[in-house]
């Protein structure tokens, strides 16, 4: 069974994001680079199929060079093997989809997973859109993954607010994790140095004749405004109910 991983690099959360005026771009001096939170999710249920059913588990990973350091993380936790696309391009969500799902269609595959967002962008479309891509089947925000390999069926529990949703669906297919599908594990460093030495296949994007063209294009980014120093309010309760009441209305503008 050939399970594909689709890991996405990204700022740690904790990075402070720089802009210039005009910028369609962060600064990236500076910045932690980590994989993707939800990602890890997909790496970790991949590796605990694989630990039931047998197979080896590949990580498919889009970006510029710097994009190794998060392969050989996801090597380290029990990835058998990678396939690097090389680009330093910028590009959309459908761009990226396109790229991914090439190279999905030339490794092959029985079972697609890969976090249900990238926390830079929030978007949540790369996973769909493989899927579309490559015409098959697929479910989002999966808290729950049981395969049945003799029907070659997938039954995955998945959210929605304030509610779960059970889907069945056959396979091949595309999944993408929900933080509480798993408990992502740590590479320990035996792992860590059995990573250098695993396969790690890099494909020049320009060489593979997919168009990158962006469907979205960003004019400029922006940071949002300064928060406003907090408001303590102090003294006797009724008077300070008063207080915030009137804060709320004239200042705030809630109630």
């Amino acid at each position: 069974m050939k399970i594909l991983v689709l890991v996405k690099q990204v700022p740690d959360t904790a990075t402070k994001i720089r802009l210039n005026p005009g910028d369609t771009e962060i600064q990236t001096d500076g910045i932690k680079w980590v994989i993707n939170p939800y990602d890890e999710f997909a790496i970790e249920e991949c590796l605990r199929i694989r630990e039931k059913f047998s197979g080896e588990v590949v990580v498919v990973s889009l970006g510029p060079k710097r994009v190794e350091e998060a392969i050989r993380q996801a090597l380290a936790m029990g990835a058998d093997r990678a396939i690097h696309l090389v680009s330093e391009a910028r590009m959309d969500s459908q761009a990226a989809a396109r790229v991914l799902a090439h190279a999905c269609q030339e490794e092959g595959y029985d079972l697609i997973l890969t976090g249900k967002q990238a926390v830079d962008d929030d978007q949540a479309q790369v996973g769909p859109l493989v899927a579309v891509e490559l015409g098959l089947p697929q479910v989002t925000v999966v808290l729950k993954l049981e395969l049945d390999l003799d029907s070659k069926r997938i039954r995955a529990e998945r959210e929605l607010e304030g509610a779960t949703e059970i889907v069945e669906l056959p396979m091949p297919a595309v999944v993408t994790a929900q933080r509480g599908l798993n408990e992502p594990r740590y590479p320990t460093l035996p792992n860590i140095m059995k990573a250098k030495k695993k396969e790690v296949k890099s494909i020049a994007v320009d060489s593979s004749g997919v168009s990158t063209e962006p469907w979205v294009r960003i004019e400029e980014l922006t940071l949002p405004p300064e928060r406003p120093a907090a408001k303590v309010l102090t003294g006797e309760p009724a008077e300070t109910a008063r207080e915030l009441a009137r804060l709320l209305h004239e200042e705030a503008k809630v109630i």
